[in-house]
């Protein structure tokens, strides 16, 4: 977007930028409405791993401390032991998906980062606009 500048007023250059600045804040806040709402799935399946991991911790835990009692009662190798392997496999299911969950939850993870890099960029160019020597060759 080219623009020459002499041949423009002042009050024409403000109004002009003042309506690209309100585009830009428009603009910017739908993309952060947009990125907001990806987080807020990421937030939905975090909760749904952490419930799914909690519900399967107590069952688990429920069928290790069954097994661990039929083990002492019986002080033998047999089907309590299998009891043990099962509660014990369901039981680290259920921590993997219970850590997948919370790790999903950080905060860290729930950053705008596009917004974010979006609005440097931004200042960035703003900055380049308004320097003094900006689009014009100075004579030696």
């Amino acid at each position: 977007m080219s623009v020459s500048t002499s041949s423009r007023t002042i009050p024409e250059l403000l109004s002009t930028l003042l309506a690209q600045f309100s585009m830009l804040v428009r603009k910017e806040g739908e993309l952060a409405r947009t990125e907001m709402s990806e987080k807020v799935g990421q937030v939905a399946v975090g909760l749904v791993l952490v419930v799914v991991g909690a519900v399967l911790l107590i069952p688990a835990l429920v069928v290790l401390l069954g097994a661990a009692v039929a083990a002492i009662e019986q002080a033998g190798i047999g089907p309590p032991y299998s009891a043990l392997i099962v509660g014990g496999a369901v039981l680290i299911i259920g921590l993997i998906l219970l850590m997948i969950g919370v790790s999903r939850l950080k905060a860290g993870n729930l950053m705008p980062r596009k917004t974010m890099n979006q609005l440097q960029e931004d200042a960035s160019v703003a900055k380049q606009q308004v320097r003094p020597d900006h689009g014009y060759e100075r004579a030696a």
